[in-house]
Order: C-alpha cells, then structure tokens, then sequence
C-alpha cells in the first residue's frame, strides 16, 4: 500500500503556509522547528487547537510546515489553516467539528490591509489643511 501524502496551503494576509502530511508519528514541524519549541506561547497554543479539535487523528501523521511572508500573527494563522485542511483531507470526519469551533481553520478570511494613498498619511485618514 502506497503512503498517503497529503499537500495543502492556508492564508491570511500577507502569510502563506504549505502543509505536507504524511503517515508517522504526530510530529508537527513549522519551518523545520518542532511544534514545542514556538515562541510565543500564544502562537503555539493557536497552532494546537486543530491538532486539540482532531483528537488523536494527528498522531496517526507528521505534518511539515513552511511558512513565509507577513508577521508571526499571520503566519500562525496561516499554519494552523494548512494544518486544519490537511487533517480534513485526512479524516473528512473531522469537517463539522472544525467548522463548528471556528469557522477561519477551513476558510480563508480575504480581509487584506487597505493600500495608503499617494501624498497622504494613512489608508483612511483625511488630508489635512493647513490654511486655517
């Protein structure tokens, strides 16, 4: 029987992560550092609640991870994203409890910063006058 390798991606903002699973121990690796090592914690903590959510379905694989681009927020949204979808794969089971805890491990929240606009200060804030 062939080993079933599973590759998904998941965003947020600027931050794209790439998630490959495969048949193993339930070691999770992001960027080639193990899950326990993540700092900080809350980035940790964001990133096991798939692996929580799964029961023990994730200690069946190992899941490597790369991530880049955007801030640390990002890029762990990004990771737990790619995580969540590749247990989906995995174990269809898992869908509705996925959905039903949190709606952003399976779909992409599109939101993206608004662009600044020329000759003024930030995105939304109006030009000020100085005639007055």
């Amino acid at each position: 029987m062939a080993k079933k390798v599973i590759q998904t991606t998941g965003k947020r903002k600027r931050a794209v992560a790439r998630a490959t699973l495969y048949p193993g121990k339930g070691i999770i690796r992001i960027n080639h550092q193990l899950l326990d090592t993540i700092k900080p914690d809350l980035a940790k903590d964001r990133l096991m609640e798939p692996l929580l959510l799964s029961e023990d379905t994730w200690k069946k694989v190992d899941i490597n991870i790369s991530v880049s681009g955007g801030g640390w927020q990002g890029q762990t949204e990004a990771a737990r994203s790619a995580i969540a979808r590749a247990l989906v794969d995995f174990n269809k089971k898992l869908r509705k409890p996925f959905l039903d805890y949190d709606r952003h491990l399976l779909i992409w929240d599109i939101r993206q910063k608004e662009t600044r606009k020329p000759n003024d200060s930030k995105a939304r804030a109006a030009r000020q006058k100085s005639y007055r």
